[in-house]
């Protein structure tokens, strides 16, 4: 045995104490300050995990052994065994209950050279992603994981603002002037939240808008997983003004929803066409638009956000991701994506405005669950029908006419079934502003598609009991998001 354990020693290059390089390297990483995103980790290399067997004609007494094939096994390390040594000379290596006599020590490699543990796997991610972001990391804040517990107080459930498919949003408190910020927190059992955190990150990074939450940092914990810090908004999100029961005798004036729909419409133009690459939201809905203390809309959440070539070039998706209600015919049925997706969730949110109804709700009588079915008879003979469209607690005035007409115009521009025909975000909020030329043009646009007394024949309007029985109960099961993996071809 003493032959064996000399030739291990000889062949096993063991790691070396106050290794010069080592040194300075760690005190380089502490002093960039990344010192958070490469934990202390054991070298693969030197400190692999082994079975010892030992065996010998003659074991413990107490034990029953055969003496062809008597083994004891125990787990080590190369470094515990390189310590045993040192502590106990040879002659009293006797740790192991094993035969007494002549024996033979087996070591066994259990560490697959190919496989890498979990705590490298994670570390191989951090830097992965470290890698993706480079181009925009230094233009956000990076918060440490101590920071984001102590802000959330360690996730507290009163601390919860909301909740997607994969993450959590809470309200937090940073820094010595203790700065509200709403900090998502990303499912990290979810295998795709490193590609949704890298998308989220570097689009929300690129945009500047007034009426678009801006993202101020994240925070990379290879351990913890994957955060990403938006600026908080105080006054809720417009899903509560307009559909919240328990706020009883609050409610938009039209004034204020007004005034939301002017800032949406700009901040989806900017998204399309303000921007060095068109960006497509995906998920515009009321929940995902906030209001600030004095009603100013914030558009939120670019959890599904894509980028796409320019503006009007569909890509094909392979599957369907959004919210049931605000899907375009296109992209429900056929997993068509443009910048005109965005344009027929927006006309939703009109619709929602303009009635304070929800995009489907199963106790409607029947014909009525769908909101754009319900309302496009209505919607194209306009003002006549205003009083049907108008939310019950909203008057009518003089002075609100001129804009109701507007947007009840421009909900009906957007919701045409046809993508081509639909209008791009740009003219929308034109016709938003007044703009009579628009306004002609894109009636004109839609008279020509008039079959049977509607402008737009929408398919919705003929589907059969079981199909619409079908969407319905999908909606009423709490069914918001298809969660499988996304992506995209060009359409030629």
């Amino acid at each position: 045995m003493g032959f064996y354990v000399n030739q291990l020693n000889q062949n096993t290059n063991l790691p070396k104490n106050d290794s010069t390089i080592k040194t300075h390297l760690k005190r380089l990483i502490l002093d960039l300050g990344l010192a958070c995103f490469f934990p202390p980790r054991s070298s693969r290399k030197h400190n692999k995990a082994w079975l010892l067997a030992q065996t010998g004609p003659k074991l413990m007494e107490s034990e029953l052994h055969s003496v062809q094939s008597s083994f004891r096994f125990n787990l080590c390390s190369l470094v515990e065994l390189e310590k045993m040594k040192k502590e106990q000379p040879l002659s009293s290596y006797r740790n192991f209950p094993v035969a007494q006599g002549s024996e033979t020590v087996l070591l066994v490699n259990l560490e697959n050279e190919t496989v890498e543990s979990t705590d490298e796997m994670n570390w191989s991610k951090a830097l992965s992603l470290e890698k993706s972001i480079s181009p925009v990391a230094n233009t956000l804040v990076r918060f440490s994981y101590s920071e984001i517990i102590t802000a959330t107080r360690n996730f507290s459930k009163g601390r919860v603002l909301g909740r997607g498919a994969c993450s959590y949003v809470f309200r937090g408190r940073i820094g010595i002037w203790r700065k509200e910020l709403a900090i998502k927190r990303l499912d990290k059992e979810d295998k795709e939240s490193p590609k949704s955190f890298c998308r989220e990150l570097m689009i929300a990074s690129s945009l500047h808008n007034p009426n678009i939450v801006p993202l101020l940092g994240f925070c990379i914990d290879p351990e913890q997983g994957l955060f990403l810090v938006y600026k908080y908004v105080s006054g809720g999100s417009l899903e509560c003004f307009l559909h919240n029961k328990k706020k009883k005798g609050k409610y938009l004036p039209w004034s204020a929803r007004y005034k939301v729909a002017l800032g949406i419409a700009d901040a989806i133009a900017y998204l399309h066409n303000g921007t060095e690459q068109c960006v497509v939201h995906r998920d515009i809905k009321p929940s995902n638009i906030l209001l600030s203390s004095n009603k100013n809309p914030k558009l939120c959440d670019f959890g599904l956000a894509s980028w796409t070539a320019a503006p009007s070039v569909p890509f094909l998706c392979k599957t369907v991701k959004g919210t049931f209600g605000y899907l375009a015919p296109e992209y429900f049925q056929h997993g068509k994506i443009s910048d005109k997706t965005d344009v027929y969730a927006f006309g939703v949110v009109l619709l929602e405005l303009i009635t304070g109804r929800k995009p489907i709700e199963a106790i409607r009588p029947s014909g009525e669950e769908n909101l754009v079915v319900w309302a496009k008879p209505s919607l194209y003979r306009g003002m006549e029908a205003i009083e049907e469209l108008l939310d019950p607690r909203l008057t009518c005035t003089r002075k609100n006419l001129p804009s109701m007409k507007r947007m009840i115009q421009a909900a009906s521009a957007c919701v045409i079934n046809e993508e081509s025909r639909r209008p791009g975000m740009n003219e929308i909020l034109l016709m938003l502003k007044g703009d009579e030329e628009i306004e002609l043009r894109t009636f004109s646009s839609m008279k020509k598609s008039n079959l049977s007394g509607l402008i737009d024949c929408y398919p919705q309007l003929q589907r059969t009991k079981s199909e619409m029985k079908s969407h319905l109960a999908l909606a009423m099961l709490g069914v918001t998001e298809f969660e499988d993996d996304d992506l995209v071809e060009k359409v030629i």
